[in-house]
């Protein structure tokens, strides 16, 4: 896929009119995921060298169908991406990014408990994958991976950020705080809502983590940005719904909000979404990265699995901001939006739902 150079309209459209094969290359891995090579862009490229931190990123953004409920097969399905990876031109990627749910399955409902898993489990297991596929003294990388979370019997739909090589590390580990619970979601009925939204420093930049209906609200990218991110990651299973021309209608959606929220606060925005059926429910893949200035750099197709690479230059993030500085002016007015909120708060009637414990 050739990604737009610049940020206009007539190019991310066209950009979308090709998004499976256009100047890309389709590879198969022993796990029938394919892989998606894309151009670098140009910013990335002719960014000088960081002199205290890392400018630039190697992104690597998988799209797969799990084996639903069977966490011990799709460790090894990461397994076979981490081994795939290892043999890609580009080199190994810094980031590797997961959708939402990847080890078990979007739609377990009341199974959730059966496949639900502390954080620092993951990221042993993880951990023990990255070995497994790349040897023991391979260098260390990072990856953003979504999974349910069992905290001493509490259930959660989160997202960890790890690092994984010889000195490995849980970073991060973000609990989705919007459970979508209309039309075929039931979330809430089954895990616990998070409370949070931190950014994080990691060796490649500060960023943040949101999953799947946490980066549908505005608010959740604003203080993500406030609290310093360069970077918003969102792990998400989106499934098809309605039809737009010739993809599903929450393509186009989740790439208009994408859009619209990374040009307001000059932000990286990565999407990382599952593919494949649950219940006679398909989910659209589409993985993506929009730019800073609100630019679609990359996107994969949304019917079927794939590994899309990409370069990125946190070197934009500035040169973004200081073009529409609106997170600036924001920031300049958060006092009154605060007391804005505060004011709904005090009017809204007291009583939040409790947390939820296993079903």
């Amino acid at each position: 896929m050739k990604r737009p150079s610049k940020h206009g309209a007539a190019n991310e459209r066209a950009a979308r009119r090709r998004p499976a094969t256009a100047g890309t290359k389709r590879l198969k891995t022993t796990n029938g995921v394919s892989r998606r090579q894309s151009a670098r862009s140009a910013r990335a490229r002719d960014a000088r060298p960081a002199t205290t931190q890392r400018q630039t990123v190697s992104l690597a953004l998988v799209q797969f169908a799990p084996r639903k409920g069977d966490v011990r097969a799709n460790f090894e399905r990461i397994e076979q991406v981490f081994a795939a990876l290892r043999h890609d031109k580009e080199g190994f990627p810094a980031v590797v990014v997961f959708p939402e749910a990847s080890l078990s399955g979007y739609f377990v409902e009341g199974g959730v408990a059966e496949v639900a898993l502390p954080a620092a489990t993951v990221s042993q297991r993880l951990n023990r994958a990255a070995s497994a596929a790349l040897g023991a003294s391979h260098e260390p990388f990072d990856v953003v991976l979504g999974f349910y979370e069992d905290d001493r019997g509490k259930l959660y739909n989160s997202a960890l950020y790890a690092t994984l090589g010889s000195t490995p590390a849980l970073r991060h580990v973000h609990r989705k705080l919007f459970l979508p619970t209309y039309g075929v979601f039931d979330e809430e009925r089954f895990v616990s809502r998070g409370r949070t939204i931190e950014a994080f420093d990691t060796r490649h930049g500060r960023v943040a983590i949101l999953i799947c209906e946490d980066a549908c609200h505005a608010v959740s990218v604003t203080i993500a940005a406030l609290r310093g991110a360069q970077i918003v990651y969102i792990p998400s299973a989106s499934p098809g719904r309605g039809l737009e021309d010739v993809e599903p209608a929450n393509v186009r959606m989740w790439r208009d909000i994408m859009r619209v929220a990374a040009a307001e606060h000059g932000i990286f925005m990565v999407y990382a979404g599952l593919v494949g059926f649950e219940g006679g429910k398909g989910f659209t893949g589409a993985s993506r990265l929009m730019g800073p200035f609100g630019d679609l750099r990359v996107e994969a197709p949304f019917d079927g699995a794939a590994i899309v690479r990409t370069t990125i230059s946190l070197a934009d993030v500035n040169i973004a901001r200081a073009a529409l500085p609106a997170l600036g002016d924001l920031e300049s007015n958060l006092s009154e939006i605060t007391a804005m909120f505060d004011k709904e708060v005090a009017n809204r009637p007291s009583g939040a739902p409790s947390s939820r414990t296993r079903p």
